[in-house]
């Protein structure tokens, strides 16, 4: 307990897992709000307008706590992971910078024009600016991805003598094939999340029989985008990030499945425990040969087990990493099988009055955030004990000067600071839905 390594990564994973909460709601929103203003604008239907407007403010409370919450991981990457920044600084300092300067702004600028502008525009001028938005918000999540893909497969650089890695090639650093096949992965699970919010509001809504046409509006787009999205996030999107794993951190991927000998046809595991000591999965429930195709599209594949390779390369907590794996898997399956019954329900015209699946809607809501969530811890503790794969392990980037009890201490304020924030962004988000769609004054 007294490594500052240690209290480092937990205060980084925490604040990265709080800050998380927030964007992902925004990136799924983001395209689901200019979807309610296209139809709007090409059917002339006014509720469907109200209905972005509202969505539009609760868009704006999660946007200015993303803003809130992302400011202090920057400052950390400076005093508790000096190290890294000052090796990687020349590379990711790119993306970074394009996120801040590029995307940040057209996010932050037209989120004002679409809460205060719609009057002085006119319909198609705020659709514009919907759409300005979704690029805003689609791009900060690119470049942050894109520096994140840096870290688990770093290519587009080159090593100069004394370790610092210096940018060789930006289209190849920008465009790096794991910043795209992760990216389409996460931005799908984001509009999940944002699917998942809006039909949970639209079910209380009916359920209470108010707002009429705007929470019939919210509850269809929310249960058809949230259909479509959990289908997708699973395949292509999960299946590609699969053959990245597979390609360029097999033994990442041979945790993640409790996977301990190679072997061909590999099993996909449903359920089992991981036991490091005896290396083998304990009690499992598996499919037969479907790892294999997922990793190399060939039932017959050899899938590498963790025997294959030095224990010192091994991820540093094979437990956590195989769960978290695992709830994302199983809450991913589990919101098809919601979306689809909701979405049987929606095709007969029954849902409006089917308040078992709409308390099902309603009391799902938390679990996307959950899978997403465990989805990042997937592909951190994956990465250990890399900083950047391959190259730099995770205790050559703190920072030597700043101690444990420091550490601890900015750790204990930021959960204080951040359950005032969180209670606060709730309370106004209740009161945001209590109020409904009407215009402020």
């Amino acid at each position: 307990m007294s490594d500052p390594l240690f209290w480092h990564r937990l205060q980084f994973g925490f604040t990265i897992t709080y800050h998380y909460i927030f964007p992902q709601l925004t990136m799924g929103l983001a395209l689901l709000i200019v979807v309610m203003k296209l139809v709007a604008l090409r059917g002339g239907k006014a509720a469907w307008n109200d209905a972005a407007r509202f969505w539009i403010r609760i868009f704006g409370l999660s946007f200015t706590m993303g803003v809130v919450t992302g400011i202090p991981m920057e400052f950390q990457l400076g005093t508790n992971w000096g190290s890294f920044a000052q090796r990687t600084g020349g590379v990711i300092g790119q993306t970074l910078a394009m996120e801040g300067i590029f995307a940040f702004f057209l996010e932050s600028s037209f989120l004002a024009v679409l809460l205060w502008g719609e009057r002085r525009l006119g319909p198609r001028l705020h659709f514009a600016a919907a759409l300005a938005l979704l690029a805003g918000s689609w791009l900060s999540g690119y470049f942050i991805i894109a520096t994140n893909a840096f870290m688990q497969h770093p290519v587009g650089h080159a090593l100069d003598g004394d370790g610092t890695f210096r940018l060789a090639s930006l289209a190849r650093f920008v465009f790096n094939p794991w910043a795209v096949a992760q990216y389409l992965h996460n931005q799908i699970a984001a509009v999940v999340t944002g699917a998942f919010v809006m039909a949970a509001v639209g079910a209380y809504w009916t359920i209470r029989r108010s707002h009429g046409e705007v929470a019939r509006a919210s509850l269809r787009t929310g249960v058809v985008a949230g259909l479509l999205a959990s289908i997708l996030v699973a395949f292509p999107t999960g299946h590609a990030q699969g053959r990245m794993l597979a390609a360029h951190q097999p033994v990442t991927l041979a945790a993640m499945e409790g996977r301990f000998e190679s072997g061909p046809r590999a099993p996909l595991a449903i359920i089992g425990q991981p036991n490091v000591h005896a290396r083998k999965l304990d009690n499992p429930i598996q499919l037969p040969a479907v790892l294999s195709w997922i990793a190399y599209g060939d039932f017959s594949a050899n899938v590498r087990g963790l025997a294959e390779f030095p224990e010192g390369d091994w991820p540093t907590n094979i437990e956590l990493l195989y769960y978290s794996y695992h709830i994302m898997i199983g809450l991913g399956t589990l919101f098809i099988a919601v979306m689809g019954l909701a979405t049987v329900f929606l095709w007969g015209g029954r849902l409006w009055s089917a308040r078992v699946v709409l308390w099902i809607l309603i009391l799902a809501f938390p679990f996307p955030f959950i899978a997403n969530t465990a989805g990042w811890l997937t592909a951190e503790f994956g990465r250990q004990p890399w900083l950047v794969y391959g190259l730099m392990r995770t205790a050559e980037g703190g920072s030597p000067t700043v101690h444990a009890g420091t550490t601890l201490f900015t750790t204990l304020g930021f959960a204080g600071l951040y359950f005032v924030l969180g209670v606060l962004f709730l309370a106004l988000v209740a009161k945001e839905i209590g109020h409904g769609p009407a215009r402020r004054a």
